[in-house]
């Protein structure tokens, strides 16, 4: 298959790229290319514009900083999964990585890119939404944040508007010494989770949860943070009690059927992958030390 016909625009300024996306019709973004491409050859999609997003400057950059961490749209997610800085301050983000895609994706996939298509096992929607990110969108003369839980609006839908771009997401990072996993299912590895689960968590002296995270993917178009689980975490000694508890109330999240998988499937995995999520987390947390 080929794609359809296009016109081919090539910015270097995130000025003029949001003005071509602004005043022309029917025009797409592309970023890596790794999700956008097979939908031209499938002609899924057919733009009548082509937006180069990869001459643009200021688009692709890691900077962390006082426990905050800004990630550039166009950043490789290659680029952060070999860089110390991640690995040290989001531990789970880099093992996350590891479920995407392959080392060929990843070496062209953005983290925009993924952030944009948002299929709904996405690991680093997952991410996003387990640091309570925020969206940074640029459009002409514009600029304004969206939080992670106002960025899905369905199915593969992002919350951009008309001529909006996105040009980076900002992660809040855990304290030092902070217990964190990843757990997925797939039929392959590489392939989209089937389910997903990433958790967070932080410990006090006497060993007790003092802080949890835990987020979903797969069950529905976005990721869930699990709030009810989260709460029976808190004050909680870290366990086969409180990990199922945690573990059902993953179990109870809405979920859907395809083509592949039933929605009873995607609950149990969400109950084991939780169950395993937390034995993880817990051993890699360090308790809180006196003052």
């Amino acid at each position: 298959m080929k794609p359809p016909p296009f016109a081919y625009h090539d910015p270097t300024t995130i000025e003029e790229a949001t003005d071509l996306i602004g005043r022309l019709d029917n025009a797409l973004p592309l970023a890596g290319g790794q999700s956008l491409m097979p939908m031209l050859n499938f002609r899924v999609v057919a733009p009548d514009h082509l937006i180069d997003l990869n001459c643009v400057t200021g688009l692709s950059h890691v900077n962390i900083k006082d426990g905050i961490g800004r990630f550039g749209a166009m950043t490789r997610q290659r680029d952060i999964e070999f860089s110390a800085d991640v690995a040290k301050t989001f531990p789970v983000l880099h093992d996350a990585l590891k479920h995407v895609g392959h080392r060929q994706t990843r070496n062209r996939g953005t983290i925009g890119g993924s952030l944009c298509h948002l299929d709904p096992s996405a690991e680093l929607v997952n991410m996003a939404a387990l640091h309570d990110g925020v969206l940074e969108v640029a459009s002409s003369g514009r600029r304004r944040q969206i939080k992670v839980a106002d960025w899905v609006r369905g199915i593969m839908t992002n919350a951009l508007e008309p001529g909006e771009l996105l040009t980076g997401i900002t992660l809040t990072a855990w304290p030092a010494g902070h217990g964190y996993a990843f757990e997925e299912f797939a039929r392959r590895h590489g392939d989209f989770a089937i389910t997903a689960v990433s958790c967070l968590l932080t410990l006090e002296r006497n060993g007790t949860v003092n802080r949890a995270a835990l987020c979903v993917s797969g069950m529905g178009p976005a990721p869930v943070r699990v709030a009810d689980a989260e709460r029976l975490l808190v004050g909680a000694k870290p366990g086969h009690e409180a990990f199922r508890a945690a573990a059902i109330a993953a179990e109870a999240l809405d979920a859907m059927s395809d083509a592949y998988v039933t929605a009873a499937y995607r609950k149990h995995l969400a109950r084991i992958l939780t169950y395993r999520a937390l034995e993880r987390a817990v051993a890699h947390a360090l308790p809180r030390q006196a003052a």
